[in-house]
């Protein structure tokens, strides 16, 4: 394992597609499983013993800081850096140098992974001397590719080509938006100019200049699973998904008040949360200090204290995406 390697989070984004609840919640504080999307990211980093942690905040970022405060409670030490101007992951990471002296492990915070263990990225970025390591997942759904990256390796195994959104995907080799970087990054980010279709500064862009100029970059099949949280629907099922994985059948947070006669079914409950009527709760997410008193049965829907959002057209329990 890299010793003194620092993580990073960007957090800062904005998505008009979370609508209404991007209104009140960064994407990066979302509950998955009654712990923010961002949480299972930094106890991610804690278990490979990574203790300094960078977050990059943006839209409503004082309520990511509100949420973590600065990491004591979880372990780690957290700073926060805002990030101004939107223009790609690649001008993001840019404005985090002056911060980083050292290897660093990235994660796009809107996304939640699913992997057995990433330390295979630590064991192939020390034996190969640097450069980048990519977490990939093996996809069979070249839709799924094509709204992330394909890889592309050489005959050694290293990666020689990565297409951002790629129409026709020529391999099953898909990055997640997790990476292991040393500080040339930076340098080919500096490099990296401006894309015409988005007019952003994309990160496989810069990846693409660190293979070019011969630095090592390489690929590690280390993630099971990935869902990038873009609408109401995706939390939904996301936060299915990992229900089914642990084989409950629901999840009730701490101090609830629920009426004797409800019934709760393949739903997560947040803490703090009231159910005065004897209604059926099916398939939904119910955030943190709710109040339900509604009369009518609750299926596919998430709550908030604020709002209620229907998502039907969404894939049944343990069926969930990895996109």
């Amino acid at each position: 394992m890299i010793e003194s390697a620092i993580g990073v989070i960007l957090a800062a984004g904005a998505s008009t597609r979370m609508l209404p609840l991007s209104d009140a919640y960064p994407k990066p504080i979302l509950p998955v499983c009654n712990k923010p999307l961002i949480q299972h990211q930094i106890e991610l980093m804690r278990s490979l013993g990574i203790e300094e942690i960078v977050v990059l905040i943006g839209h409503r970022g004082f309520e990511i800081t509100k949420a973590l405060g600065d990491g004591r409670q979880l372990g780690v030490r957290l700073r926060y850096v805002e990030q101004r101007q939107m223009l790609g992951i690649a001008h993001a990471v840019g404005r985090l140098e002056q911060l980083i002296d050292r290897p660093f492990l990235l994660f796009l915070g809107d996304i939640f992974f699913e992997t057995r263990d990433l330390s295979p990225m630590f064991q192939l970025f020390e034996d190969q001397g640097g450069g980048a390591v990519l977490a990939c997942k093996d996809e069979d759904d070249p839709r799924a590719i094509s709204r992330n990256f394909s890889v592309a390796l050489d005959e050694r195994g290293y990666v020689r080509r990565v297409i951002e959104k790629p129409r026709h995907a020529r391999t099953r080799l898909k990055g997640v938006g997790l990476y292991l970087f040393d500080q040339s990054i930076f340098d080919a980010i500096r490099r990296t100019p401006r894309t015409a279709m988005r007019d952003e500064y994309e990160i496989t862009d810069a990846i693409q200049v660190l293979i070019d100029d011969g630095e090592p970059v390489r690929a590690a099949s280390v993630i099971t699973g990935d869902v990038n949280l873009t609408s109401p629907a995706d939390l939904l099922a996301v936060n299915f998904r990992q229900l089914a994985l642990s084989g409950a059948g629901a999840l009730i947070g701490a101090e609830c008040r629920i009426h004797a006669g409800a019934k709760i079914e393949n739903s997560v409950i947040g803490s703090h949360v009231t159910i005065r009527e004897p209604i059926t709760i099916r398939d939904s997410v119910i955030f943190s200090e709710s109040h339900v008193t509604t009369r009518h049965p609750i299926d596919r829907t998430i709550v908030t204290p604020t709002t209620m959002v229907r998502c039907d057209l969404i894939e049944l329990p343990g069926a969930a995406g990895n996109e």
